[in-house]
Parts: C-alpha cells; sequence; structure tokens
C-alpha cells in the first residue's frame, strides 16, 4: 500500500528509517523491513520519531509513544518477522497523539524528547521514566456454563452435553488497570496461548467431554508479566449417547440389521432356488414318464414279438441263435433304460424321505440277480434341504448302481443315518474292489463316475470319501453337516422371532 514518508533519518551504521502511515520503514544493505502491527505496534500510523541519550527509539504514533530499546530494535533488524518487545504510552498516561505538517519530534540537550502537535506541546524525560516493576495477581472469578453460574474451584465438573462454555478471569492493579493485558489457554483444546488484550473473558462451545485445565496470564501497564498466573481444572462427563458403550451399541445394532437384511435377502433367493428346483424335477419326471410310456413301453412291445417269432423257429435254425442274442441285448439295454429313468425320476416330492427312495433304487437293482441287498436307517427321518436331497439321492443312486454293476459283489448295504451333528450315507460291498489308478482317473466324458459323485459332493459343501482295497470290497460314505443338511419344518414357537431368524440355517445355493 503505497503511503508518503513523513521523516526519514540515517543512522551512523547506514541504515535508513522512515516514518509512515503503514508502518516504520527501514532499509539497510539494500533490504527493506517495516515495522507493523506484526511485529508488536498497536497500531501502524507513525508520525515521527527521535532517539533520546540511550539509543532507544521512540515512535510518536497514531496511538500514542513507543519505545524500542537499542537492542529491541537490533533484533528486528536481524528477525523482521518476529515481535520486538516495547512500551507504549498512551491516553492513559496523559499522551495525546495527533499528527502534524512538520517534523514533530526532537531532543533537548538535557535529553528530554519534545513532541508536538497542531494544538499541543509534549514532553517526556526517559532518564526519570520510573516504572511498575509489580506484575499483577491474576484470579479466576467464576466460569458459566449454558447461563449457569458455577464458582471456579479445582476438580469443578460440569453437565454432560455442556455447549457454551464463559469462563471470566482478571488481574489487580492501581496503576493503569486499563491497560493490563491477558493471555489465557484452555490445555485439551489450545495448542498455544491465546492473546485476549484487555478483554476478561474467554468464550468455548461445543467442547467435547473430557478434562481440561484453564490457566489465565497478565500484564501491568509496563508490560511485567505475571507468568504463574491462575489455574483450575475442570471435567465435562460424556452423556450415554457419548460413551464407548453407545458407539458399541450402534455398531452392534447396524451390523444386525446388516445380517438380518442379508438373511432376508439369502431366504427369498432360497426360494426363487428352491422353485427352479421343483420346476427341473417336475420335467425331469415328465421326461420320465414319457420315455417309459412310449419308449421302453414300445421296446417291451417288439422284444415280445420277436420272442414269439423267435419260439417259432426250429430249434436247429441258425437264425433262432441270432435272434436270440439279440433278444438277450434287447433285454440288457432295458434294464440299463430303467435304471437311468429310476435315476431320472428323482424325489416326486419334498416329503418323500432318502432312505425310502435309495431303498426302492436297491431293491430295484437286485431284483433278478443274486446279490442280497439290506437297507438300514439310523436316527429319526429329518425333512433335508431340497439340494442336499436331491445331491445325495443322486450319489446314492451312482454308488449302488455301480456296486450292483461293476463290484461284482455278493451282499450290498445301504445305511443312512440321521444324526445330530451331520447326516451321514453309507454304501458298502464285499466285491472286488476298486484300483488306487482308477479313484485317481477323472474318468470317461459320457459317465458320471466318481468325478461326478465329488462334484455334487462339494455342491453342499460335503465330501465323498472311498474306502477300498482290491479284494476287500468298497465303502463309499458321504457326511453332510447337519446346518447344511437339515431344514426345520415347523419353528421353536418358545423363540423370539429375532431368534429363529438368526439361527435359521441359510442351506446351500
Amino acid at each position: 500500500m503505497p503511503s508518503f514518508v513523513l521523516q526519514i533519518a540515517i543512522d551512523p551504521d547506514g541504515s535508513v528509517l522512515g516514518a509512515t502511515r503503514v508502518g516504520l520503514i527501514g532499509w539497510r544493505n539494500g533490504t527493506q523491513r517495516t515495522l507493523t502491527i506484526k511485529n508488536g505496534l498497536p497500531c501502524e500510523a507513525v508520525y515521527a520519531f527521535v532517539r533520546d541519550n540511550d539509543g532507544a527509539l521512540w515512535l510518536y504514533t497514531q496511538c500514542g509513544l513507543i519505545q524500542i530499546a537499542a537492542t529491541a530494535l537490533q533484533g528486528w533488524w536481524e528477525h523482521s518477522d518476529g515481535k520486538i518487545p516495547l512500551r507504549v504510552f498512551d491516553s492513559f498516561d496523559g499522551v495525546q497523539a495527533e499528527g502534524a505538517p512538520f517534523r514533530s519530534a526532537a531532543r533537548s540537550p538535557n535529553g528530554r524528547l519534545w513532541f508536538v502537535n497542531q494544538t499541543l506541546l509534549q514532553v517526556i524525560d526517559p532518564a526519570h521514566l520510573g516504572g511498575n516493576l509489580v506484575p499483577p495477581p491474576v484470579y479466576i472469578e467464576q466460569i458459566i456454563a449454558d447461563r449457569r453460574s458455577y464458582l471456579a474451584k479445582d476438580g469443578l465438573r460440569l453437565p454432560a452435553l455442556t455447549r457454551d462454555l464463559e469462563i471470566d478471569y482478571t488481574a489487580l492493579s492501581f496503576v493503569a488497570p486499563q491497560k493490563m493485558r491477558f493471555r489465557y489457554r484452555l490445555e485439551g483444546r489450545d495448542t498455544d496461548w491465546q492473546d485476549s488484550g484487555t478483554r476478561r473473558q474467554a468464550f468455548y462451545t461445543d467442547l467435547r467431554p473430557g478434562r481440561y485445565r484453564f490457566r489465565a496470564i497478565a500484564s501491568n501497564n509496563d508490560g511485567v508479566w505475571n507468568e504463574t498466573g491462575a489455574a483450575v481444572d475442570l471435567e465435562i462427563p460424556p452423556a450415554f449417547v457419548q460413551t464407548k458403550w453407545f458407539l458399541a451399541i450402534w455398531v452392534v445394532a447396524g451390523a444386525a440389521a446388516l445380517w438380518l437384511l442379508f438373511i432376508l435377502r439369502l431366504r427369498r433367493l432360497q426360494e426363487r432356488i428352491r422353485g427352479r428346483l421343483e420346476e427341473r424335477l417336475s420335467e425331469r419326471e415328465r421326461i420320465a414318464r414319457d420315455l417309459h410310456d412310449t419308449l421302453l413301453q414300445g421296446m417291451q412291445g417288439l422284444v415280445f414279438k420277436f420272442q414269439a417269432a423267435a419260439e417259432r423257429l426250429p430249434s436247429s435254425d441258425p437264425n433262432r441263435d441270432r435272434l436270440e442274442e439279440a433278444l438277450n441285448l434287447a433285454d440288457e439295454v432295458l434294464e440299463d433304460g430303467r435304471s437311468k429313468l429310476a435315476g431320472l425320476r428323482g424325489f416326486r416330492s419334498e416329503s418323500q424321505e432318502l432312505f425310502a427312495a435309495l431303498t426302492v433304487i436297491g431293491q430295484s437293482l437286485a431284483a433278478d440277480r443274486s446279490i442280497k441287498f439290506h437297507s438300514k436307517l439310523e436316527g429319526e427321518p429329518k425333512v433335508l434341504h431340497p439340494v442336499v436331497r436331491e445331491e445325495a439321492y443322486r450319489i446314492g443312486a451312482e454308488a449302488l448302481t455301480n456296486a450292483f454293476n461293476h463290484a461284482k459283489a455278493s451282499s450290498i448295504e445301504l445305511e443312512i443315518r440321521y444324526g445330530a451333528a451331520a447326516l451321514r450315507l453309507l454304501i458298502r460291498d464285499d466285491g472286488i474292489g476298486i484300483e488306487e489308478s482308477a479313484l485317481a482317473r477323472s474318468g470317461r466324458a459320457d459317465h458320471f463316475g466318481l468325478v461326478g459323485m465329488r462334484e455334487r459332493a462339494a455342491r453342499i459343501s460335503s465330501r465323498v470319501e472311498i474306502f477300498t482295497r482290491p479284494g476287500a470290497g468298497t465303502e463309499v460314505q458321504l457326511q453332510v453337516p447337519a446346518r447344511m443338511a437339515y431344514r426345520s419344518r415347523t419353528p421353536d414357537k418358545s423363540q423370539s422371532w429375532l431368534t429363529r431368524i438368526f439361527r435359521a440355517d441359510p442351506g446351500p445355493e
């Protein structure tokens, strides 16, 4: 900001000082500096300046006379951004400051300093100033929290959720009490001292719960500070909504709400998957019925006709032997077709029990064979999840089919156990066993095989274990955890609806 230079002077060391309305400007070694409010001046308009016999610089300013010691001025030359110590004589000391269109400051031979304006001549003798060297005692008068007053005593406990806090403090001095200055600091909130000037109150809003220590210090009219000052400890306890318990409750409630939404969404998806599964099973049953009523029945009729034709041929006719071989092959095809249809039909309804369904397959495969079949049930049958029911049925049917067709066994056993911890399906035979190399192979592309059983078990978070040794038979075991296998048809009415939701097993997808 441009300004006229009202006075200019050159010191013996070559530095130049100039009085302006924007502060004291100085030049030294080609560098310019400006002494302003940021360096501690109470105002910036400097009308004139003069040095006393001790080398101190006196500024005649808009707000009074300002004394700057020679050492303080030297410190400003070295660090122009810092605050410097100074002494102010203002209207409370009788100074009447006013600008003049001429040089308004001078020093007489006796060391007195003269300052003049358009109406008044003023003089001050730096050698006989005296001074107030007594630091003022500081007191904290009262604390006002949300318009309620409290005595300023240590350990003061304010109400929770205190929003507006006012702390009144003061200091005692009989010499120009209007010139006392204050600083305060609330430890736990303020990181540095707050310069409040002559104001005797500190204000805070929206303090967080915690322990605080308020400190206030003051200086007298000559700038002598009481560095000890006064202090008071206070506490704002947390309300329930500000405690960690409340936060933990909200976190738990939020997590519970998210989990509830997840469970509800998962149940909706389960119902959708279940509907699709039932549609698929119904379609498979329809296909099985159509194949049985058309293809198999038609082939059976053709077999009967060819059988009748074969019986009419003489036993010595070579065509009869060829026809009987074809009929035997047709019987094998029909038998294989019935086996495939039995696997294709699956369950007819949700209520059909796994043990009964697999027993029917075993008995059907054992018909017209010299293989003994035994089935055993342990535990009370439980309603299974539709996916578990379907996959366990497919695994059991495949294991039974393999045992009857490839094990060359004399006895085959089916065992199902509805345990509290797991559903256990076991198929055991006393046949020739399985080679280890066959267990490791992936199987042919057009056969379900062992790989297919393992894949089905993986879908229901289970595993198929095969225990075998050449010549010692084979044991195929499927074990499904109860939380995945069982599906409660009727909830426990002694439990709350929320407990039933969270304890409900989501089942496999």
